[in-house]
């Protein structure tokens, strides 16, 4: 496992998203909720993951129970996120304690704006972040799905870095690469990639003639809800399974390795299983060339655009 040392943190590179605990949305069920779902954690912090996110709105507060049970006291990097409805200074505060009792840990790590609101100045948000810094609720600041302006703007507003910003980031969504990636890298802050395999795009498990099942062939937005896009998609396929070839390492490998790869990222990859979580944790151990990192993007872009 490679990590990422930043303010006296040992950051592991490869964490493990949770919003699959306790949401319906994956179709995993009760069995994996009560059962899987804690074996995985256990298994991740054998790996040496450390970090590990989660968030109020997956599965209700499901997620942070689940999550929280599982890791018990152990020495991990918990990050979560609050949904920002009607963001006032004491409705982040009230929602952060919220979750400390779910997680049944405390102070929270890394506590995260999980939107931009579109209309609540960010200001309110701020307000309620610097009270819980104050009062040693959480350790760090957060946001998600922010620009670089919008970043910057929380960190004025809360007068102390906002340490992460945590963003769609994969071979097919680069954009973070430009201005984000850059940001993070120069100002000793960290970009948290999500859907760090375009939910399963990336692993090669799919094409134009197998389709996966539920929301993620429901959701227009999604390139895996088309046979076009999937089609699209199958030359970048081509060039992660010849480069895996290489190193012995699968197609889902090779994607998460070019994620971490860029400076200050850390992916987040969910885990149906156990032996899907190993193989997630191999891929920080992968160190791609500069021309094999330089091909797969210019395959992307090529053909995805």
């Amino acid at each position: 496992m490679r990590y990422l040392d930043i303010y006296g943190e040992h950051l592991s590179r490869i964490g493990l998203g949770t919003w699959q605990f306790g949401s319906s949305e994956w179709g995993y069920g009760d069995d994996y909720d009560n059962g899987e779902a804690a074996a995985i954690v256990r298994r991740a912090l054998e790996l040496g993951i450390t970090v590990f996110d989660t968030a109020e709105i997956y599965g209700r507060g499901r997620s942070e129970q689940i999550l929280g049970g599982a890791l018990g006291d152990a020495d991990a990097f918990v990050a979560s996120k609050f949904f920002p409805v009607f963001p006032t200074p004491g409705t982040v505060v009230r929602h952060a304690h919220q979750s400390i009792e779910r997680l049944g840990r405390s102070p929270i790590d890394l506590y995260q704006i999980h939107w931009p609101h579109p209309h609540a100045p960010l200001s309110w948000s701020m307000r309620g972040m610097r009270r819980l810094l104050d009062e040693g609720t959480i350790r760090y600041a957060g946001v998600s799905n922010f620009g670089l302006k919008r970043w910057q703007r929380a960190e004025r507003l809360l007068g102390a870095p906002v340490l992460s910003n945590q963003v769609q980031f994969n071979l097919i969504r680069r954009k973070p690469a430009d201005l984000l990636i850059p940001y993070a890298a120069a100002n000793r802050r960290i970009v948290i990639a999500y859907s760090p395999l375009a939910q399963g795009l990336l692993s090669g498990a799919y094409s134009p003639d197998r389709l996966p099942e539920g929301f993620r062939r429901r959701n227009p937005a999604n390139p895996l809800s088309s046979k076009r896009r999937l089609a699209a998609a199958m030359p970048l396929i081509g060039a992660l399974r010849e480069v895996g070839e290489s190193h012995g390492a699968t197609p889902a490998q090779v994607a998460l390795a070019w994620v971490i790869r860029h400076p200050n990222v850390i992916a987040i990859p969910g885990a149906r299983t156990v032996e899907q979580l190993e193989r997630n944790a191999a891929a920080a151990d992968l160190i791609l060339t500069a021309e094999e990192h330089a091909h797969l993007t210019d395959v992307a872009r090529l053909n995805l655009g």
